[in-house]
């Protein structure tokens, strides 16, 4: 094999090429639009997972399966040239193990969910590797930028748009004491919150139940203060003990 000629590095800019990596923006550009929109509708109702997670992984998702279209361009179009193995199956190892390596990023704490926009732009970066090992070098630097402005700007979106925000709620009550859910509701409900769908768990320990839920707000500005719902439910008959704090991700 010969070596590495000016000819070589220039086909990894030719227009043919470029052309493509056009194409691959168009897409990447769409999918992230599309992602925001299902990640809102996700961050609205006060789930995990919000806009940014969306947008990536969907952005991310998008480029490895263009780019499978378009073989004849990769390695500059010097695919049959200098190909030594099969690189579908290296992109397969890599995506799946940085899949492994994302998912130990996730960290859970009751209803709080930590790390998964972290675990998507990691995802997200190892598909920008793959795109510069193929040889779409405007293709990963579109990316990159993308990848960029969604983390950046992802949150600040989601801060203009109309959100509902959440709150974690645990509370412990007296021993043998049973509490009343339309109570807990009607309090909740008078701060502007209220209990989401799906969220109450109840736990017994030692005679003693402890209520787990997510108190969601009405409406971007409707939710009464921390400390105001927290005062609330304090004066909730038989709380022993509480604690509240913002459900993240």
């Amino acid at each position: 094999m010969g070596g590495v000629s000016t000819e070589h590095l220039s086909a990894y800019w030719s227009t043919p090429l470029l052309a493509t990596n056009m194409i691959i923006f168009l897409n990447l550009l769409g999918a992230l639009v599309l992602g925001l929109i299902v990640g809102y509708e996700r961050s609205y109702h006060g789930r995990a997972a919000a806009m940014r997670t969306y947008g990536l992984i969907c952005m991310a998702a998008t480029a490895l399966t263009v780019i499978a279209g378009y073989p004849a361009f990769w390695f500059g179009g010097q695919f049959n040239s200098y190909l030594a193995g099969d690189p579908t199956r290296i992109i397969q190892g890599i995506v799946t193990g940085i899949g492994f390596l994302s998912a130990g990023i996730i960290m859970r704490d009751g209803f709080n969910i930590s790390g998964l926009t972290t675990a998507a732009s990691i995802w997200a970066t190892s598909v920008i590797g793959i795109l510069v090992g193929v040889g779409f070098y405007a293709s990963a630097i579109t990316l990159t930028a993308l990848s960029a402005l969604c983390m950046t700007w992802g949150s600040k979106l989601e801060g203009w748009l109309p959100s509902r925000p959440a709150i974690a709620v645990t509370l412990e009550f007296q021993k043998d004491f049973v509490p009343q859910e339309h109570t807990l509701r009607d309090i909740a409900y008078t701060h502007g919150y209220e209990i989401a769908g799906g969220s109450l768990t109840i736990r017994s320990s030692n005679d003693k139940l402890q209520w787990q839920f997510v108190a969601l707000a009405h409406s971007k500005n409707s939710g009464a203060p921390m400390n105001e719902l927290a005062s609330g439910l304090s004066t909730l008959q038989g709380v022993e003990d509480f604690s509240l704090a913002h459900a993240r991700n």
